[in-house]
């Protein structure tokens, strides 16, 4: 089955055809091609929605055009008759992004007479998880990728998932493909969204989290015993607002020069890597969980992952620990084709609809 995914749920604009079979279970890239516009929103420190909304317009055809280009014809075939169907995000997102990728699918979905499958964005991360070998992407991207736990190793069920991003930090339990449960999220600031904001405050680039990495590199986590909000409590939510509260009562007290910001980045990595890690370990041993997997922009961060490693080995539990290649973390259409593939329900193209406030359902 080969499907075109669409992903326009925020600033980036991405197309992808994936290839997969029920009785393989794993999904290949075919072509992955995605545009940004971070460039425009790193000068005003942070996503102006409509200006997002105008760049996916210009780049939706496009990269859609590359991906379908790209992919080998048999017989001469038309570009419609290599595709068996169209899968789209339909949210959470910004309202205007989304509808650019949603108009689009629904009309190739009419003109070429292809079923349309929607795809919640957030269930979308946990499907890179899913995307396994010879794939050309991933040797192109080789630079980035990072070890995995047993790579060779099948997802089994029931599986802890942990999706960490800029607006989401939530933990669930996947009992299969079509049964998800949500345990327990973050009241207030997601783990991604604090990285930012501390980094703006730190008067670091943005995106503010991959920035206070690097910044970590050469900092001391231990120099500022920031707190570890909920770390201790009985549920599965998460706080980092209190955090955010407490780094910016400590850069204030400071003149920042770079050591600090480098010791301020470290600790604060650690403190939300120590709660993202104790809420996830304590999830899956409390549901004898088989699989552990990482989801979300958040999950690229390599502090994250090593640490994640050593727990589990610490603690010694024989439980792999699955995270997509770092490119494959951040927004992109693979995974919503994914998605779509595992877990999509073919829909009527006039019954899709953007929902930007969509959670798990």
């Amino acid at each position: 089955m080969k499907i075109l995914a669409i992903e326009t749920s925020c600033d980036e604009t991405s197309a992808a055809i994936i290839e997969a079979k029920k009785d393989d279970l794993k999904v290949k890239i075919l072509a992955n091609f995605t545009a940004s516009s971070l460039s425009l929103h790193a000068k005003t420190g942070g996503i102006i929605p409509e200006t997002a909304a105008r760049e996916q317009i210009k780049y939706i055809l496009p990269v859609i055009e590359k991906a379908l280009n790209s992919i080998p014809r048999i017989n001469n075939q038309n570009i419609e008759e290599s595709i068996d169907a169209i899968a789209v995000t339909i949210g959470p997102g910004l309202i205007g992004s989304l509808l650019v990728g949603v108009k689009t699918a629904k009309t190739l979905s009419y003109v070429w007479n292809k079923p349309i499958i929607q795809v919640n964005h957030l269930i979308g991360h946990i499907y890179a998880n899913f995307i396994r070998g010879n794939s050309k992407f991933e040797t192109r991207n080789s630079k980035l990728n990072t070890k995995r736990s047993k790579p060779d190793t099948d997802i089994e069920f029931p599986a802890t998932v942990l999706i960490v991003s800029g607006g989401h930090t939530d933990l669930l339990l996947m009992k299969n493909h079509e049964k998800i449960i949500w345990l327990g999220g973050t009241r207030d600031d997601a783990a991604g969204e604090a990285f930012d904001k501390i980094g703006r405050i730190l008067n670091l680039p943005y995106p503010g989290g991959p920035n206070i990495e690097i910044a970590a590199l050469k900092g001391n986590e231990n120099a500022i015993n920031f707190p570890r909000p909920l770390i201790k409590s009985d549920d599965f939510d998460f706080s980092f607002s209190g955090l955010k509260t407490a780094a910016l009562r400590e850069i204030q007290k400071r003149k920042l020069n770079v050591k600090d910001v480098e010791d301020i980045s470290a600790s604060v990595q650690k403190a939300i890597v120590d709660v993202l890690i104790k809420k996830t370990l304590k999830a899956a041993q409390k549901y004898n969980t088989k699989s552990i997997l990482l989801a979300g922009g958040v999950a690229a961060n390599q502090k994250l992952r090593d640490q994640f490693e050593s727990e589990i080995r610490n603690l010694k539990l024989e439980i792999p620990l699955f995270v997509p290649q770092k490119w494959l973390c951040t927004d992109n259409a693979a995974m919503i084709g994914a998605a779509a593939f595992f877990t999509g329900k073919k829909t009527p193209w006039r019954k899709i609809a953007t929902n930007p406030e969509l959670y798990f359902n």
